[in-house]
């Protein structure tokens, strides 16, 4: 038996992937299914260590992000984009999985071209309040379609749609208190902030911090990814402005957060500042009172929809980029920490959006469908 992951180019695409492999390897153990094998195709690892302790073989399939805009670099992605239908096609030929699991994103589009041609079963999974172009084509013959917002029925046949919420790996379903202030450098008394900018981290974001440090740091410590590649910027910046600030040993900095970090965090943290990408699926999980600043420029302002929609359920403040400043960012920080009842209703929101389950039931599915298949 052998089943296909693919989509990637994003922690956001990548690491459901994961969550959905993770349960699957638990139904082979207990199922005793010696021969399952699972697969990841994508133009790149993404993360070599995660993909080698979950038992996942790696074959790279090159592609491209297609640009509406003609230019020399519109050609070379359409180049990238075919040479990778190629790959695919061969590559998922010499498998022939019994089943193909997508999460969409560009770097999806080659395997699952490959997947329909060769008359391969396809299942779907849809992180976003407005999907992708990927993910709505593919929608148009994958045999069912699990989605982490209600409003993504607007988009697929309703009847292959199933409302699953978003798969969260393992190690991250249940925060960790024990052991969390030491590993992290933390004192116990004075509360937490925690700044995710996503998998890239966001210069817009990490801009507005670094001016409100001065005011944050005399009340809160302060978790901040920065993302790998403004991690030397930030450092500067930040250095220069703490430099002979006394409470400067409360900012901490990260470029990319592990998973042993983020349950760690997850299980101190009193307020999160995130951006709208799949983050806030563990962050309602983890029931942590929030504030959400989107993206603006997204597909289909598809960040600005998983904002408000989030909100909808009372499980954070939202405030879009054009108004972000640093004096409104600490005034929402400051309502929501002195008042018990907001982040009580906070916690409640994220408890009435968060869905349990959602890795193990489309695993359970991609089993099922790969062992009718086989047969």
């Amino acid at each position: 038996m052998k089943i296909v992951l693919t989509g990637g180019g994003t922690g956001g695409h990548f690491y459901p992937l994961i969550a959905v492999a993770e349960k699957i390897n638990t139904i082979r153990d207990r199922d005793n299914l010696a021969n399952l094998d699972i697969y990841y195709l994508s133009d790149k690892k993404y993360d070599k260590k995660i993909l080698y302790e979950n038992n996942i073989k790696f074959r790279q399939v090159y592609a491209g992000k297609l640009h509406l805009t003609p230019s020399l670099k519109t050609l070379f992605h359409i180049f990238k984009t075919f040479i990778g239908i190629l790959q695919a096609f061969f590559t998922v030929f010499t498998i022939f999985p019994d089943v193909v699991f997508s999460k969409g994103g560009y770097a999806a589009f080659p395997t699952v071209l490959a997947a329909k041609i060769l008359k391969i079963p396809v299942i779907l999974h849809e992180s976003d309040s407005a999907p992708g172009r990927v993910n709505i084509w593919t929608g148009k013959f994958a045999k069912a379609i699990a989605v982490s917002y209600k409003q993504d029925v607007d988009y697929f046949p309703i009847e292959k749609v199933i409302h699953t919420g978003q798969p969260i790996r393992e190690n991250l379903e249940s925060p960790a208190k024990e052991g969390a202030y030491e590993f992290l450098g933390l004192t116990r008394d004075v509360p937490i902030l925690w700044v995710l900018g996503g998998s890239s981290g966001s210069r817009i974001l990490n801009a507005t911090i670094e001016e409100s440090l001065p005011i944050l740091l005399e009340k809160y410590q302060i978790i901040h990814q920065v993302g790998e590649s403004n991690l030397e910027d930030m450092k500067k910046m930040t250095d220069a402005s703490l430099m002979s600030n006394e409470y400067r040993n409360r900012y901490k900095q990260f470029g990319r957060l592990n998973q042993l970090s983020m349950k760690m965090i997850a299980g101190v943290a009193d307020i999160v500042i995130t951006r709208a990408g799949s983050s806030l699926f563990e962050i309602a999980h983890w029931e942590i009172p929030s504030i959400v600043i989107p993206i603006t420029v997204s597909h289909k302002n598809h960040q600005i929809k998983n904002a408000y929609n989030y909100a909808r359920d009372g499980a954070c403040v939202v405030i879009e980029e054009n108004n972000l400043s640093d004096k409104l960012l600490t005034f929402e920080i400051n309502r929501i920490f002195d008042n018990e009842d907001i982040k009580k209703e906070m916690r409640e929101g994220a408890r009435r959006f968060d869905i349990d389950g959602a890795a193990e039931e489309i695993a359970e599915e991609l089993v099922g469908i790969a062992l009718a298949h086989e047969r």
